[in-house]
């Protein structure tokens, strides 16, 4: 195994972790209560590194849907960038893990998350929208429209989560969710965060969930 996917899998452990943190069933976000599979939006995605620990976690969430036992969760990514979005597609298959008891669907797509309407496969909404280190900072007014995009595709007690690289940055993404809409149910500090190069920035350095304000 190569040092890059030892890290990889590090961080996605230490993700999990964080999840069970906010949304987990002993705190203050309960997760969504969905009476069909549930569906999760992943903007911003990139490769997408994370949909089998989101697929995997949200799954341990639920009780079985299917009537065969399986817990069934679709994942949607979205990602300006084509090549990204490629390599999500040939990482992640969509198939039924029978040692886990999960049915999984995997779905990516190129387009722009701060113009969502564009997009018949999301006419829908979703029991979680997860943005991986929003990056505010790298223009804040186009962030504003994708958060408010996220907002708006949430359903009535769906979750949106977000994760951020950097302590500034993280608190002007809370200031400015909330002030579009959002609920802050719980922000914690991943005290595990990998270190990176940058200064003060560092993996999955806090995680965050919020509801849609009634």
């Amino acid at each position: 195994m190569s040092s890059y996917q030892e890290k990889l899998n590090t961080d996605m452990q230490r993700l999990d972790k964080m999840l069970q943190r906010v949304v987990g069933p002993q705190n203050k976000a309960q997760p969504p209560n969905s009476d069909n599979s549930t569906r999760i939006l992943n903007l911003a995605c990139g490769s997408c590194n994370e949909a089998g620990t989101l697929t995997d976690f949200f799954a341990k969430m639920k009780k079985p849907e299917l009537g065969d036992g399986l817990k069934k969760v679709e994942l949607l990514g979205v990602d300006v960038r084509a090549r990204e979005i490629a390599d999500a597609q040939r990482r992640f298959r969509s198939g039924t893990h029978t040692e886990q008891n999960i049915q999984k669907d995997y779905q990516f797509l190129t387009g722009d998350a701060s113009k969502l309407d564009s997009h018949r496969a999301l006419d829908e909404h979703f029991d979680v929208v997860f943005m991986r280190h929003q990056n505010f900072y790298n223009g804040d007014r186009v962030w504003e429209e994708i958060f408010e995009q996220a907002l708006a595709k949430l359903k009535d007690d769906g979750q949106l989560v977000i994760t951020s690289y950097f302590d500034e940055e993280h608190q002007l993404a809370l200031n400015a969710i909330q002030k579009l809409g959002g609920q802050l149910i719980d922000s914690q500090q991943n005290l595990e965060s990998r270190k990176l190069p940058t200064i003060g920035k560092s993996v999955d350095r806090h995680v965050a969930v919020f509801r849609r304000k009634e």
